[in-house]
């Protein structure tokens, strides 16, 4: 589901101390070993691996920052093999200046007492001690980190906790994201639902966060482009239409080619601009050309939104970044807002008019006509679905009471059961705290009445995220 794009490149190094190798026979080739363990975890993740090798002195500490810095590592994961000087890790953090991840990860989850006790000698014993000793260097290396002013983070568990490689996965699927967010663009398209304060954003802000650039569009040219849209083109894309939804009988030709030529009309201007997502909302006066693109986008943005160009309506822009996020995640990233409450039932109705990621749709979408959009002007097609059921992640990228940028997350899912059929996006969620504590809980938090909805649970990631961007994450549940 996720987009294609080069595997995150992460510097893998271990750390030992020079002097042991001598007094202790075939301690060193094990730590070794347990690296490469690690490394081929990594591999199998899709991780671009940059391996230094195991670090004991101060010039494979030199070498391995130079390696670093010419391969361009985007994240350091640092594996504690043994005791180490910590004066053998901070030139390689400080000369690579990316995030570092900290592995305290055991070969074993404790030593066999018995066994080890009756090794022949105290040499013996001490080695295999030492192959276990990873706890030992945590607190100097983190003591370091603090008084050099080094971000770090700690991963602890052993080589064959599934939890500890689940939050290296994380890690990755973060550094992938927080990667592919700085080289994305999104367009801005039209301006804001007026009135609408929550929806405003700092664009200077939330490029300064996340890195991305922010590409402001005109209706002109999407005019011109629909303008030029070919017969052929249209026709092609009403056979798209009816590749990629049910589209309804209800639907009429006249309305479907009006979307399929605005459709093709949006697809060239994501072309043209290389966008990445985009936000946008218009009205235009009665009759006027731009109100026929204002109310038939819904149709095409749902397609490109299913093709990892995720689109908010009303001109939602850090809703778009939310849905982009989650997309990056694999997750999907549907645009919503509450409905309302079955207090009944406790959970929660989520929906919008669109667009939606047909990804994660329970079957297919739906492309329906109505004849009025609430609270817009205008009429046209729409789409109607309901996400996957089971394991859901809702994300709001939001600002708190400091004016300060936040990752807003809550994990539920979605539940089978009556929805409202209104030619909307519908769900019903549940949530561990109720559906009173989760409504409560998150409007406290403080974000915008959007959101975005992915499958799967990806808060570990999302977290993770917020981390490398040096952000707040508040999960709610």
């Amino acid at each position: 589901m996720s987009p294609q794009s080069a595997p995150v490149k992460i510097g893998l190094f271990g750390i030992g101390l020079e002097t042991y190798w001598p007094q202790f026979k075939g301690l060193r080739d094990k730590l070794v070993g347990y690296q490469d363990r690690i490394r081929s975890g990594l591999e199998r993740d899709g991780v671009a691996v940059v391996d230094a090798g195991l670090v004991d002195n101060l010039d494979k500490a030199a070498g391995a920052a130079r390696l670093f810095a010419g391969e361009g590592v985007e994240l350091i994961f640092l594996y504690i093999s043994t005791y180490a000087l910590s004066s053998t890790v901070l030139p390689v953090v400080q000369q690579t200046r990316v995030p570092v991840v900290v592995l305290n990860l055991q070969p074993s989850s404790c030593i066999d007492y018995e066994a080890f006790n009756k090794l022949s000698s105290r040499e013996e014993k001490t080695g295999e001690w030492l192959a276990h000793c990873q706890a030992c260097s945590v607190p100097e290396i983190a003591s370091v980190f603090n008084r050099a002013g080094i971000d770090y983070h700690l991963v602890t568990g052993t080589l064959s906790d599934p939890i500890a490689w689940q939050e290296m996965h994380h890690w990755v699927e973060a550094a992938r994201a927080a990667r592919q967010l700085c080289q994305s663009r999104i367009g801005l398209l039209g301006h804001y639902y007026g009135g609408m304060l929550d929806v405003y954003s700092d664009y200077t802000q939330l490029a300064g966060v996340f890195g991305n650039h922010f590409s402001l569009v005109e209706m002109d040219e999407l005019q011109a482009l629909r303008q030029a849209a070919t017969a052929q083109e249209v026709a092609a894309m009403r056979a798209e239409f009816d590749r990629s939804f049910a589209v309804s009988p209800d639907c009429s030709p006249a309305e479907l080619d009006r979307a399929a030529r605005t459709s093709v009309a949006l697809h060239r201007l994501v072309e043209k601009h290389h966008l990445g997502g985009m936000a946008y909302y218009y009205e235009g006066q009665p009759g006027n050309e731009h109100e026929h693109i204002a109310t038939s986008v819904i149709a095409g943005n749902t397609l490109l939104t299913a093709n990892h160009v995720p689109v908010a309506g009303e001109y939602e822009v850090k809703n778009a970044l939310a849905m982009k996020i989650l997309d990056l995640l694999g997750a999907g990233g549907s645009f919503s807002e509450f409905y309302g409450i079955d207090f009944d039932d406790d959970i929660v109705l989520l929906g919008h008019d669109g667009p939606a990621h047909a990804a994660i749709a329970e079957g297919r979408v739906q492309l329906v006509p109505l004849q009025v959009y609430h609270g817009k002007p205008g009429k046209g097609l729409s789409i109607q679905m309901s996400v996957k059921n089971g394991p859901v992640t809702i994300l709001s990228v939001c600002q708190d009471r400091q004016g300060q940028v936040k990752l807003l997350v809550a994990e539920g899912h979605s539940v089978p059961g009556p929805i409202l059929e209104i030619g909307n996006t519908n769900s019903r969620y549940r949530f561990s705290i109720g559906a009173k504590a989760y409504i409560d809980t998150w409007a406290k938090a403080g974000p915008s009445h959007h959101c975005a909805i992915g499958v799967g649970h990806v808060a570990g990631s999302l977290q993770k995220l917020a981390q490398l961007l040096g952000i707040e994450f508040q999960q709610v549940c």
